[in-house]
């Protein structure tokens, strides 16, 4: 007999199951109207951005505009606190804490800041920084009961573990897993593990890290309380894909694997009990002949609508979004299009709670653009709002149940 998920794993499941949802009726009723659309609306609520930069000249640190939910305006991001490269961001569920895997002095770290709000715009406060013990971060995440951190390292192929206090301050490094090997199938980028994303199950009892490198997704048991990590198993993905990022739909039942040397998307059926997961298809995100026009095109980004209908993914050199349209009881993907950015490099974007707008960053020309979401299509059209950021790489609304 399968094993049952304990009650209180199965209360983490079914918030997950409903935070999107919530989350953008709550910032709709903010602003004074139902999640269909009915009531006076007050003044625009206006929603914070966090955006991380990758190293270059002009690039200080981390930056922070503000969305205009009422009509896709951004205001002009100023910075918020400096670093060295704060590639990928987090934030603690109270708010007070966000956290960026960048360098301090030189070194590897997380670091946590505190975000004060004694002026007109935000201002961050470095509180602790603690090294990651391995090179190359490029993501971090919270577990869902925001006890752990985690990061995963791509130059070192790694995965680390830091444990939180109560309130969200960084503590300290509990483990360093160094992943073995490498799937060979593309040379010069697969001879060594790269692990470049990590995130946890919907019932927080896994953590999972797609390895570039290993062409897998390695799943590990999660200890939350003692923020510590045993090996479990892993999800294969195509040969020379190479996995870069995944969400979890949010009815818990699939994991949708971006792979950045294919340019392409893995859906896997996933079973909760046993925190497995079988793949039952691939498809393209950009057409082969597209690939093949292109010097340097790789995909980036994977995100899921709120309410699950739609899968978006970022191409970078083709610089577009491509959005497909996602059954949920079968697992299919259907392409819908594909939109440019309007920019140069989609290194990442986001989706708003409320799924009406999405941001997309475009490293490469310093831009942060938004387009509205039609919500009976998945859609994408540009509404001509457009900002300056340097070399933006991370894009963050606050606490993300899809990391």
């Amino acid at each position: 007999m399968p094993r049952l998920i304990p009650h209180a794993s199965r209360r983490l499941t079914s918030l997950f199951l409903l935070l999107t949802v919530l989350s953008g009726q709550q910032l709709l009723m903010a602003q004074g109207r139902s999640a269909d659309g009915n009531g006076d609306a007050p003044p625009a609520t206006m929603l914070d951005v966090w955006i991380g930069t990758g190293r270059s000249s002009q690039s200080r640190g981390i930056y922070h505009c503000q969305l205009n939910l009422a009509n896709g305006r951004l205001t002009q991001p100023e910075l918020a606190g400096e670093a060295e490269g704060p590639g990928f961001l987090a934030m603690h569920p109270n708010r007070q804490h966000l956290y960026a895997v960048c360098g301090i002095d030189g070194k590897p770290c997380v670091a946590d800041f505190q975000i004060e709000r004694t002026g007109n715009s935000p201002s961050l406060r470095l509180i602790n920084a603690v090294e990651t013990g391995d090179g190359g971060a490029t993501h971090v995440c919270l577990d869902r009961t925001s006890a752990t951190l985690l990061t995963a390292q791509y130059g070192g192929g790694s995965v680390a573990a830091f444990h939180l206090s109560e309130s969200g301050q960084l503590q300290r490094h509990t483990q360093l897993i160094k992943h073995a090997g490498g799937s060979a199938a593309v040379a010069g980028r697969q001879d060594a593990p790269h692990a470049h994303w990590v995130g946890v199950s919907p019932d927080n009892r896994f953590a999972f890290v797609p390895d570039l490198g290993l062409d897998k997704v390695l799943i590990y048991q999660l200890n939350a309380a003692d923020s510590l990590l045993t090996a479990h198993g892993a999800a294969v993905a195509p040969a020379g894909s190479g996995p870069r990022h995944m969400k979890f739909h949010p009815n818990g039942r699939w994991m949708l694997v971006l792979n950045e040397l294919s340019l392409t998307i893995s859906v896997f059926r996933y079973d909760a009990d046993r925190g497995t997961a079988s793949l039952l298809h691939t498809i393209p995100t950009v057409p082969e002949a597209d690939k093949v026009k292109e010097q340097a095109i790789s995909a980036s980004e994977i995100r899921i609508h709120p309410s699950g209908r739609f899968v978006y993914s970022a191409n970078r050199g083709h610089d577009t979004i491509t959005v497909f349209k996602f059954d949920a009881d079968s697992g299919a993907l259907e392409l819908v299009e594909r939109e440019h950015i309007r920019g140069a490099t989609p290194r990442n974007f986001n989706l708003d709670p409320t799924g009406h707008w999405l941001l997309a960053a475009g490293q490469d020309s310093n831009t942060l653009g938004v387009f509205a979401v039609d919500q009976e299509t998945g859609e994408l059209t540009w509404n001509r709002s457009v900002v300056n950021v340097p070399n933006p790489i991370c894009v963050l609304f606050g606490p993300d149940p899809q990391f």
